[in-house]
């Protein structure tokens, strides 16, 4: 049974709050062409062109493209040569998320504090100057080969940070209504949740607000498990998924193989208009799982008054739960590349701090009917 082991109306800074966090600066992808990656999350979602590293600003073996739609930002990188980590990180696993980029008050008393504390540094506080200012970067090595940095930039008046200049376009969609990231989903091996729990506690200062276990999250055929992570003012929050033992192979199970190993599941966006932005989103080419008609037949028995029409929820097949603080929207997206690996979630909160908990039966035999599609089940 899901549990809450802090309220999350708890979640504040406190003075023993050593990693005072103050939200995702950036998430930053590897990706086989960056340029075009970036035309399609532009014409897609609704991204706008922000700044660009290459050649051009002295970057000789890699290619970054920095794009924006409110307070969300992607960073789409990819490697000019085959004998590049990059290009080997690409081949492993695919298009997928490489950095999750936090912003922080003091990146390098970050980089300390989660150092001594166990994390496996991977980079050392280090110095950006341009004529805007100055950045420090830091990071940690986390799941698989996912990296958190640390971002400074207290200091730093510039459109991104030293080392971009600015990406004019005259190809700029409408935005879709995309604000934040609300949440970023990783999937790990089998048994390893907790020791990524217990990392996310001891090296990261982070609670477990939240347990599913296999009774939670489960089909006919197959379960997983989760457990919610949540820095000090709830500002980031690392949902954290296993496999569990059922008849046929669960979605992790089938992220795990075709993205040879650990990594990032999904992220998280938020919006203020479900309804407008998954209706622009769809308009645009996105596709999202089905939901059968007949979940939505006793809904509001289970979820109680909502401020929505059913109608276009049904319609659209977006998912509705309610916690003790209010109720949420969701839908989640098919994979974004060939590959079943990294998707997308898009969510209205209306008071709700939960995940969804009463939308995981429909969710997962969705995902299991396109992993049969697939051949994957």
């Amino acid at each position: 049974m899901a549990t809450f082991t802090s309220q999350p109306n708890a979640l504040i800074n406190t003075p023993n709050d050593f990693l005072p966090l103050l939200g995702t600066d950036y998430v930053e992808f590897y990706v086989g062409n960056a340029k075009q990656a970036a035309h399609f999350y532009k014409t897609a979602f609704g991204f706008q062109s922000l700044a660009y590293a290459g050649p051009e600003t002295g970057m000789k073996d890699k290619v970054s493209y920095v794009i924006r739609q409110n307070k969300l930002t992607f960073v789409l990188t990819t490697p000019l040569r085959s004998d590049n980590p990059i290009a080997d990180h690409i081949y492993r696993h695919g298009d997928g998320v490489k950095f999750l980029a936090l912003k922080v008050i003091d990146a390098t008393a970050a980089w300390k504090e989660t150092t001594e504390r166990g994390g496996k540094s991977y980079m050392e506080p280090t110095i950006l100057n341009d004529n805007n200012g100055k950045v420090v970067i830091s990071g940690i090595h986390t799941y698989g080969e996912t990296v958190h940095l640390f971002i400074e930039k207290e200091n730093y008046n510039g459109l991104f940070m030293p080392g971009f200049i600015q990406w004019k376009s005259d190809y700029n969609p409408s935005p879709t209504g995309l604000l934040y990231v609300d949440h970023c989903v990783g999937n790990v091996g089998w048994n390893q949740m907790n020791t990524w729990v217990k990392f996310y506690e001891e090296v990261m200062g982070f609670k477990n607000i939240l347990t599913f276990d296999d009774k939670d999250i489960s089909t006919e055929y197959s379960a997983l498990m989760s457990k919610v992570m949540s820095n000090g003012n709830g500002f980031v929050k690392f949902p954290i998924n296993e496999p569990a033992e059922g008849k046929k192979k669960s979605q992790v199970e089938e992220y795990l193989d075709f993205y040879n190993g650990e990594g990032v599941q999904h992220v998280a966006i938020a919006t203020a208009d479900i309804v407008k932005t998954v209706k622009d989103l769809k308009s645009r080419g996105i596709e999202f799982l089905k939901i059968p008609y007949s979940y939505y037949e006793n809904i509001l028995d289970r979820v109680g008054k909502i401020d929505e029409d059913l109608e276009p929820l049904s319609e659209l097949g977006i998912l509705i739960d309610r916690d003790e603080e209010g109720y949420l929207l969701q839908i989640f997206s098919k994979p974004l590349q060939d590959r079943p690996t990294l998707f997308f979630e898009i969510i209205q909160r209306k008071g709700a701090k939960s995940f969804g908990k009463g939308n995981f039966k429909a969710l997962f035999e969705a995902l299991e009917k396109e992993q049969a599609a697939r051949g994957n089940l």
